[in-house]
């Protein structure tokens, strides 16, 4: 039995009746700094920003500011209020273009309005309380199904922040630490520190020693040593967009864990909700590849480490082979060795 509420304690995320209150994920873990967004351009600038990251918790945001701007609106019915909040959906959707959850919340809210009536407001904050809510129930049942993968007394390495800053509750990936420990299947727990924002270092351990869970962080660079020890036998990680043939798109440095990971027989389990899920996009191949300034590689915490006229590269996330992947755990089931079949079985089937 899996005690939730001793790991779930943070939620970055809070609907305050007029203004939606973020929890500075920048500033953090030394900083509990808030910051409230009064309309949805300020929600679209944090999601840009990083104050908001992870993509459950991008698309939580979004919806939220569409309910900001709907909220300074006067329109008969949700038709009118669709076209009028038209802009601000495009501006959202732009805020952050890998993470298919952004997309996902704004289509269904944008697919909900035209049905309203006069109260359309009412039924669109009903929507997205029930998104928030949808997204911890959701969470919680991936944590069980995906520690029932894990061997009694197993090590797991995990890259970036997967657990209650990226979503409403609870966590994807780090959603299965906290249950495989909580249940005994979890002996040790290592956490990249995923550079250049130190999501894994400043994020992900943090919440993890909050939770009384022992971590232990380790350099990006040091992830194939740690696996050829023998101390980890999962490498678990989340998903920013899974594609019909089950390439997945996360976190840049999540390709290169599993092949190392495949190389060393440690199995790569990828967790996320099933509106992480792109059905219309064929293959990793297809996705846009954000990249963000490359200050963020030639500089540190503010200061310059790089000699003055040097360039630098910065992709965002990085797309992992379906053939890399053992296990695809969503909400509706565990799929393993995925491939397009097994994807469309579980995703179109019983959509």
């Amino acid at each position: 039995m899996i005690d939730f509420d001793r790991y779930d304690r943070v939620r970055p995320i809070q609907w305050l009746g007029d203004r939606l209150r973020l929890l500075d994920q920048r500033r953090l873990p030394f900083v509990v700094e808030h910051v409230d967004c009064r309309d949805a351009d300020a929600v679209a600038a944090a999601i840009r920003d990083l104050v908001v990251r992870g993509a459950p918790a991008i698309g939580i945001a979004a919806a939220w500011g569409v309910l900001l701007a709907a909220r300074a609106l006067t329109a008969v019915d949700g038709r009118e209020a669709l076209a009028r909040l038209a802009p601000t959906l495009a501006d959202l959707r732009a805020a952050r273009p890998t993470a298919v959850n952004l997309a996902w919340a704004l289509a269904r809210l944008a697919a909900a309005l035209p049905g309203w009536g006069s109260d359309w407001q009412q039924r669109l904050a009903d929507e997205v309380e029930a998104i928030v809510a949808e997204d911890l129930r959701c969470n919680r049942r991936l944590g069980e199904l995906g520690a029932n993968l894990i061997a009694p007394g197993s090590g797991v390495l995990t890259h970036c922040n997967t657990g209650s800053l990226a979503t409403a509750g609870f966590g994807t990936a780090l959603g299965v630490i906290r249950a495989g420990y909580a249940l005994g299947r979890i002996q040790r727990v290592h956490a990249g520190e995923t550079r250049p924002w130190l999501q894994g270092a400043r994020l992900t351990v943090w919440e993890l020693m909050r939770d009384g869970i022992p971590v232990t962080l380790i350099a990006d660079a040091a992830a194939a040593h740690l696996m050829k020890t023998g101390a980890v036998q999962w490498l678990v990680v989340g998903a920013d967009r899974i594609c019909a043939n089950g390439d997945v798109a996360n976190k840049i440095g999540t390709c290169q864990l599993a092949i190392v990971a495949r190389h060393y027989g440690v199995r790569t389990m990828v967790v996320a909700a099933s509106s992480t899920v792109d059905m219309a996009t064929a293959s990793g191949d297809a996705i846009e590849i954000e990249t963000r300034s490359p200050d963020e590689l030639l500089s540190f915490a503010g200061q310059r480490t790089v000699a003055e006229g040097a360039h630098a590269w910065n992709p965002v996330f990085d797309i992992t082979p379906a053939g890399l992947i053992d296990a695809i755990v969503t909400e509706r089931g565990v799929l393993e060795q995925p491939d397009a079949a097994g994807m469309t079985a579980l995703f179109t089937a019983s959509s």
